[in-house]
């Protein structure tokens, strides 16, 4: 049973825009926190924003005013807008769901910033 369902990664450009999409069932998406982390190749695995099931929003200072998190309601998915990307967002992005008590990993998708 999965429980969340990672898309939009890709191939993109240095100073490009990619859109991903993390798509949960309808309990989950209602009733948990959901962030989205990143693992590049040879470091750890880090914080990159989370938006909470009432719209508040948060960015890890590498990623403040490049990336933008929003929730829509009507598809129980959660967006991560990454505008002006770098080499150094290339990283597989994972999404999670969150309440105090239940943790949900999706399997990532792979961004790639690269010329």
């Amino acid at each position: 049973q999965v429980q969340l369902v990672e898309s939009g990664g890709g191939l993109v450009q240095p100073g490009g825009s990619l859109r991903l999409s993390c798509a949960a069932s309808r309990s989950i998406f209602n009733t948990h926190t959901i962030e989205w982390h990143r693992q590049a190749p040879g470091k750890e695995r880090e914080y990159v924003a989370h938006i909470t099931t009432g719209g508040d929003t948060n960015y890890a200072d590498s990623v403040k005013d490049r990336f933008t998190i929003s929730r829509d309601g009507a598809k129980n998915t959660v967006n991560l807008r990454m505008n002006s990307l770098k080499p150094e967002d290339t990283a597989v992005y994972l999404c999670k769901a969150v309440t105090w008590k239940t943790i949900y990993w999706g399997q990532g998708t792979q961004v790639t910033v690269s010329s």
